[in-house]
């Protein structure tokens, strides 16, 4: 295989998701293979930054693209001293000084987000942002004029066709200019990164034409996954031991998790109108603390009874039970009553039929046997008379031969051998299995706590009362190796914020996604690995997971673009595939010359 290289930079590069994607993905063209290697990346978050490096493997440049103009309008102050606008000096600075095969643009999107009102789309603030986009691509367009970039990927949310039509009009003529072939299309990243969500996303793609005749091809779509193909992979939420601390469970207020677990799974806020409410309180239902093992329990008819305590109430513990005897003034519950072999009998009284209580059993004794059915006859024994019966259900053709030892020739003498505590062990074989020899102990230990023992005065899954007091709190304190539980009567209020697990009627825990599985939906991360974001913050780790693009996605368009590119160097310029092209109905448009190219817009100050 021939060796090709590919370059690829990022504006507004977040925590490098976009990178990571393109990093990993190896298009092969015939006997050319090739490979896509990050030169770098600009965003204003250092933070992000920081986790930039960690998944593209280069440093990402701190560096604020707004104009000064912008600038004011969004933060509605003057910019600090010593700032400064980018330029394309800036951006070239930021790659390296390398010249990129393909540039992916993911401008902020709140400005254009169906999650912003309409009205607060239009205020100065959020017109500075989303006029974003065409600087970015400005910038871009005249750091590398001198070599034009092969492939643009421009992605933002798909509201920004509309709210944002007056830009991606001015992008459109200003790519022009520079001699591109442009194609809006909009594209799920769930299905062609093959993830579990759904992930619209509005795409702009641009092709040089001189550079790169052949057609670009849309990435293959694939199936969309369920979220326990990938939350069944990972430790169930809030193992932080085995996952990280990205993995704890959200702190919410406690009505939150109550209106959670009534919610049906599948649906959201509008099943609570479902539920009956009377006077401000649920009808049906009641929430009460777990004060204790057992509460409101009932013992099954055949079960012990637990301690009976001074106040044995149903609300304080397993104090009912499930009683099978008919409700008073019914027949007898014991008429045609039928005893087990093993049972004993009932108090013999004058009525004895079927009819008036248990006087029937269920007898196992088919019919009349030999009087030595099954017989065993002790080895000192003589045995009784040969009979033609060859079975020991015949007669007494049994014996308890004490030689278990000898049983056959080349019989193991210690199979299923229990070694005393105070004896020898036998020769140490090759052999795994306890049937294949002494490799097995009678140990006293188990069984024997007595005083001294750690164990038994340790205090270990101890819970101490809501009134006592705790024991000197030591570094290794945990619930299982001393008295690090509490009996917590405390019902929560309202808007108490706390972590949780509450029954769903479903039989479900209903929570939230932990901020690693978010990562994982991502795929930001595999399920089986861990993840540490740069911070502590999981508000600020979950903006930067939501703000990234899939590097599933981005692995499955740099895919493309890399076959795109091995083309238009193989002088190719159509491939029998079954891919469809890119935007079908302007292939036309990407695969001839475009008009005259009009003069280069100024961007928007």
């Amino acid at each position: 295989m021939i060796k090709r290289t590919f370059k690829h930079f990022h504006f507004c590069c977040g925590l490098g998701g976009g990178a990571k994607g393109f990093n990993a993905s190896k298009p092969v063209v015939r006997n050319v293979e090739a490979e896509w290697v990050c030169v770098g990346g600009v965003d204003v978050d250092p933070a992000g930054l920081r986790d930039f490096k960690r998944l593209s493997g280069v440093e990402g440049t701190l560096l604020d693209l707004f104009s000064r103009d912008q600038f004011i309008r969004f933060h509605g102050k003057e910019p600090p001293a010593g700032w400064n606008e980018a330029t394309a000096a800036d951006i070239q600075r930021a790659a390296g000084g390398h010249d990129p095969d393909a540039v992916f643009i993911s401008s902020p999107c709140k400005g254009a987000s169906g999650l912003l009102s309409e009205t607060m789309s239009l205020t100065p603030k959020y017109q500075a942002l989303n006029e974003l986009t065409l600087r970015c691509v400005w910038l871009m367009c005249e750091a590398w004029k001198h070599n034009p970039v092969s492939l643009i990927v421009f992605e933002n949310v798909p509201r920004l066709a509309t709210r944002g039509r007056h830009l991606l009009d001015q992008i459109g003529k200003l790519l022009a200019h520079y001699g591109y072939a442009v194609a809006e299309t909009t594209h799920d990243c769930g299905v062609i990164g093959g993830l579990a969500q759904s992930r619209k996303r509005f795409l702009l793609v641009a092709r040089h034409i001189e550079k790169v005749p052949p057609f670009l091809y849309e990435p293959e779509k694939k199936n969309l996954r369920s979220v326990g193909d990938v939350l069944g992979r990972m430790p169930l939420a809030g193992d932080i031991e085995a996952a990280g601390p990205m993995h704890r469970v959200p702190a919410l207020q406690w009505k939150t998790w109550v209106r959670l677990a009534l919610v049906e799974a599948g649906k959201d806020w509008r099943s609570l109108n479902n539920l009956a409410v009377e006077d401000g309180y649920l009808k049906d239902l009641i929430i009460v603390p777990e004060y204790r093992g057992g509460f409101l329990g009932v013992k099954r008819w055949g079960d012990t009874s637990g301690t009976i305590a001074g106040e044995s109430l149903p609300t304080n513990g397993a104090f009912s039970v499930a009683d099978p005897r008919a409700r008073a003034g019914a027949p007898q519950y014991q008429q045609f009553g039928v005893r087990r072999w093993t049972d004993t009998s009932g108090a013999v009284i004058g009525v004895k039929s079927p009819g008036q209580g248990t006087f029937s059993v269920a007898d196992p004794r088919t019919g009349t046997k030999h009087s030595n059915c099954f017989k065993v006859i002790q080895n000192g024994a003589t045995a009784g008379t040969v009979t033609g019966g060859g079975h020991p259900s015949a007669g007494g053709q049994c014996v308890a031969d004490p030689r278990y030892h000898n049983w056959h020739p080349g019989a193991s003498s210690r199979k299923l051998g229990i070694t005393q505590w105070n004896g020898h062990a036998g020769t140490v074989t090759g052999s795994q299995q306890v049937a294949s020899g002494a490799l097995s102990i009678a140990d006293p230990r188990v069984l024997n706590r007595g005083k001294g023992d750690a164990y038994l005065t340790g205090g270990h899954y101890g819970v101490v009362n809501w009134n006592g007091q705790a024991g000197a709190v030591s570094a290794s304190a945990r619930q299982d190796n001393g008295r690090w539980s509490v009996a917590d009567p405390r019902m929560p209020g309202p808007s108490e914020r706390l972590t949780c697990i509450i029954e769903s009627l479903d039989g479900t825990w209903h929570r939230p996604f932990t901020t690693l599985e978010l990562a994982a939906l991502q795929s930001l991360v595999d399920p089986e690995e861990q993840l540490v974001l740069d911070g502590l913050s999981d508000q600020a780790w979950r903006e930067r997971i939501g703000n990234a693009v899939p590097p599933a996605a981005a692995q499955a368009i740099a895919d493309v673009m890399g076959t795109t590119l091995l083309l238009a160097e193989a002088g190719e310029t159509f491939m029998l595939n079954a891919m469809p092209i890119w935007v079908q109905q302007i292939a036309v448009g990407l695969s001839v010359s475009q008009m005259e190219p009009s003069p280069c817009p100024e961007p928007i100050s």
